[in-house]
């Protein structure tokens, strides 16, 4: 059995060998692959493995000896499912294996954004703390999340970890689920869309990308924000308009925004959200910790295992 990986850098950036997958197969590496690559690299292959390498229609119509695609992250749009049906390829996933680490990312930005450590830390560097004359020193607000509304858009693995996390904190919790017959635990409030950018103190976004929720947040959306509120977003960067996310920090409509994501990644140094002072970007590393990688690395093989069995599981086919 012939196994490709056309993008392994960031899962495994030279950390560790490919052991279990070698175990499996004739197995090749690619750190990265173009997508004018991807069907020379993959060709004759049973198996596919890819993060963030595109397997459209084009591609899946040639490489007729492909068996399965195995995704090395959670969402799956990278392929053409349709296509991949109609073929017999097997197209798995890897579900929920970043959620403590996409929780503490956000919370992350959400408490640099409300306590600014980095700030301070730097202002400390720099000798402005030992200039003043009071023992205390700030030039910013600083804000409590005790007794705050924290509105999180989407329910999933993640967005109820969240809730979790805000509830330690004395957060009140406001969900906005994909399904609004979902039912919640009775502590949390459930609002529809607008209502949670109109009520909450801080917005977090925890939804897939799809043609309902692309630019979701947009001019009206954030002109419905309370001002010095704030917005996090460790999904997808698709869901913003950065156009009007920008519009809305510089009139100061908001205290900032955390962003562990953007519509285009590597962004363009022109893209102007890069300079402004409160957007406050990590260059989309919440689900990239040692220990979710390694239990990404995990589900990888056991998915295979689990193919070559004949009993898939994570098959996004089935779904």
């Amino acid at each position: 059995m012939k196994i490709v990986v056309l993008d392994g850098y960031t899962l495994n950036p030279g950390e560790r060998e490919w052991e279990e997958l070698k175990e499996l197969g004739e197995l090749t590496v690619h750190d990265r692959t173009s997508q004018e690559d991807v069907i020379r690299r993959a060709e004759g292959a049973d198996v596919v493995l890819t993060n963030k390498v595109v397997l459209d229609r084009y591609t899946l119509e040639h490489l007729p000896d492909l068996k399965y695609i195995g995704v090395l992250a959670t969402g799956y749009n990278i392929i053409d499912l349709e296509v991949a049906r109609k073929q017999g390829i097997v197209v798995t996933n890897i579900p929920a294996y970043s959620t403590d680490s996409v929780v503490q990312m956000a919370f992350a930005h959400i408490l640099n954004i409300t306590l600014r450590v980095g700030h301070y830390a730097n202002e400390v560097h720099n000798g402005v703390w030992s200039a003043q004359n009071d023992f205390s020193y700030r030039d910013t607000p600083l804000v409590e999340l005790a007794g705050k509304r924290i509105g999180l858009v989407g329910f999933g693995h993640i967005g109820q970890a969240m809730a979790k996390v805000a509830s330690a904190f004395g957060m009140k919790v406001v969900v906005c689920p994909h399904n609004m017959d979902m039912k919640l635990p009775k502590e949390y409030e459930k609002a529809k869309l607008n209502d949670v950018f109109s009520t909450c103190d801080i917005v977090s976004l925890h939804c897939p990308l799809t043609s309902e929720t692309k630019e979701m947040v947009n001019s009206f959306r954030l002109s419905l924000m309370k001002k010095g509120s704030i917005l996090i977003n460790t999904g997808r960067g698709g869901l913003i308009d950065e156009k009007a996310l920008e519009r809305a920090l510089l009139s100061g409509k908001l205290l900032g925004a955390g962003l562990d994501v953007l519509s285009s990644e590597p962004p363009s140094p022109g893209n102007p959200l890069l300079k402004l002072k409160n957007c406050f970007i990590t260059p989309h590393i919440a689900w990239a910790t040692q220990e979710a990688r390694e239990r990404l690395m995990k589900q990888v093989v056991d998915n295979l295992q689990a193919w070559i069995g004949g009993k898939p599981i994570n098959n996004v086919l089935e779904n």
